[in-house]
């Protein structure tokens, strides 16, 4: 097998896991993918990031009072979400989240199957292990293009070693809660968190795949 087929299997294979067993990860393999996800390029080596990794009763702990947060919380990501979606983002929205959730048996109309779900990611989707990561405020936009080099290279090697993954910029949206309950200093920007450990393969939400555009819709070619 080539180095390219060796990378195209890991990008085809990975997925954004949403539900996970709650077998913990051990000590050895999360250096494994602390290490590995630390060779990630950075401006001028800047490496602007710093990983917060919970695992035991911390993770539960944390999810639970997330949970409680969110329900009288208002967002405040330390970055701005996106101001509007044009008509080619809001159609590629519609069907990701079509398709999540025609895989559990939800239908959009269902307000409370649907609110369920919603806070499935605050639960971090039962994951065993939260990762929070974080950017020195004065690096701004490049700090963060930085956290998300990382994030990469974190969810491939997940896949890597076997494990289940998923970005959420749902927990970058309550950054204060974040902040305080971390101790993270205000000199720092929540970017993103992270959700991982073993997939429950078994579960039918993990069972669904999301498209990609062709070239032709992405790349523009100069010659």
């Amino acid at each position: 097998m080539t180095r390219y087929e060796s990378l195209t299997g890991l990008l085809d294979e990975r997925y954004s896991c949403r539900q996970f067993l709650s077998k913990q990860v051990s000590r050895d393999v999360l250096e494994q993918l602390l290490a590995a996800a630390q060779r990630t390029p950075s401006w001028s080596n800047t490496q602007s990031w710093q990983i917060i990794v919970t695992e035991g009763d911390a993770t539960r702990k944390f999810s639970e009072a997330l949970v409680e947060h969110v329900a009288s919380g208002v967002p405040q990501p330390d970055f701005p979400f996106p101001a509007n979606y044009n008509a080619l983002h809001r159609a590629r929205r519609r069907e990701c989240g079509g398709a999540l959730y025609e895989s559990i048996g939800v239908v959009k109309s269902d307000t409370e199957a649907t609110t369920r779900q919603f806070i499935r990611n605050f639960e971090l989707f039962g994951a065993p292990h939260a990762a929070i990561i974080t950017t020195d405020a004065d690096l701004g936009v490049y700090g963060a293009v930085d956290c998300g080099l990382y994030l990469q290279t974190f969810l491939l090697g997940a896949q890597s070693l076997g494990l289940g993954a998923i970005a959420q910029a749902a927990l970058a949206a309550y950054s204060p809660f974040v902040h305080e309950w971390f101790d993270i200093p205000d000199t720092r920007r929540v970017v993103a968190g992270i959700s991982f450990g073993y997939p429950d393969e078994s579960h039918p939400i993990n069972g669904f795949r999301t498209s990609r555009a062709p070239l032709s819709e992405t790349v523009t070619f100069f010659s």
